[in-house]
């Protein structure tokens, strides 16, 4: 399906935009549950889909925002390629825009790169309804500041997004997972250890009792690493690492708060009640705790890292407040890009 629906879009916007109506941005709907919920009148993307250009030979894929995810993923894999940062989905309506307005990576991330990495260019809508392009089609493309990547993580606050331009890359000859069984203290020194090797680590995971570590690239180097880290072989290996990533583990089955912690993967476990679990070396931590959110990004904070809360109803205390000179920043971004503050309005932060 190919839908150009920038001019509806863009039209909406203006209109917003002369009368100050908050704008509440929709895509597959898949990730609503992320952020602070936004009052305001609905802007459809999820119609505005179709591919506009692929080369495997250059790695290459652009697509329009509201292109389902998992259409683009089953194009990349008939060709041997893959989204590099194994973006999670959480629902089949997921689109790529929503999927790189959230920056949201998978197990691969710490390996591989996240969301933000592999956007060379995008087109977006602002909150002034302009219709602005930033970066192209390859790596090297920019002059100065890269504001194409400003949109990766803005949950789209700063504007609407049209069309992303990602780079791929191919999949891997072989992939093995070894499980080890070992305590956190050990999985995380064993993980700091591994992350300054060559070993072709792709993805880690550590649930309180056991370690596991996925081993991507050419057969000869996968057999090596095997070799080098031990453990026992795993069935169905390929179910576990999609089922992490999609959150559908037993341990995401919960009624308690779930917090994204994240900090320096060598940090030994923080005095922290709750239960666990260990991703990218140990640099992202899930952690399901009653906990006060003030409790929690304090001491993250000590650590000099971040808590976020991702899933739960309770709408305070959602991110890791900013500091004074970090949300000066973020407030003159958000007048540069939307002055009447119509996109998103306190999706992130009440203040923006």
């Amino acid at each position: 399906m190919n839908t150009d629906t920038s001019q509806q879009l863009q039209q909406q916007i203006l209109d917003a935009f002369e009368h100050a109506i908050a704008l509440r941005i929709v895509g597959g709907n898949s990730k609503a549950f992320y952020g602070r919920a936004v009052s305001g009148e609905a802007l459809n993307v999820a119609e505005h889909r179709g591919i506009l250009n692929y080369e495997p030979t250059e790695l290459v894929i652009t697509a329009r925002a509201g292109t389902p995810l998992n259409e683009i993923e089953k194009i990349l894999d008939a060709k041997g390629q893959m989204l590099p940062f194994e973006p999670p989905a959480f629902a089949t309506t997921a689109t790529i825009g929503g999927t790189i307005a959230c920056n949201f990576s998978g197990p691969r991330r710490a390996y591989a790169g996240a969301a933000r990495d592999y956007l060379l260019g995008c087109k977006i809508i602002n909150g002034k309804g302009e219709i602005l392009s930033f970066g192209g089609e390859v790596m090297k493309n920019v002059a100065g500041y890269d504001v194409s990547r400003l949109m990766a993580g803005a949950v789209g606050t700063l504007g609407v997004l049209l069309e992303v331009s990602l780079k791929v890359l191919p999949k891997s000859e072989m992939e093995a997972t070894r499980v080890l069984h070992c305590s956190n203290v050990e999985a995380l020194e064993k993980m700091h250890v591994w992350s300054q090797t060559a070993l072709p680590i792709s993805a880690t995971c550590f649930d309180n009792t056991s370690l596991r570590v996925r081993l991507s690239g050419a057969a000869k180097a996968v057999d090596a690493a095997i070799n080098a880290i031990g453990g026992e072989d795993m069935d169905n290996a390929s179910r576990y690492w999609m089922d992490l990533k999609e959150q559908r583990l037993d341990f995401f089955k919960t009624e308690k708060p779930l917090w994204r912690i994240a900090h320096a993967s060598d940090i030994e476990p923080l005095p922290l009640e709750g239960e666990y679990l260990y991703e990218w070396g140990g640099a992202l931590r899930w952690l399901k705790s009653d906990a006060s959110a003030e409790f929690i990004q304090n001491t993250v904070a000590a650590a000099d890292g971040h808590a976020s809360l991702f899933r739960h109803t309770q709408q305070q205390g959602l991110f890791q407040p900013l500091t004074p000179g970090l949300m000066r920043i973020h407030k003159n971004l958000k007048q540069a890009f939307d002055p009447k503050n119509i996109l998103n309005p306190g999706k992130l932060y009440p203040e923006l």
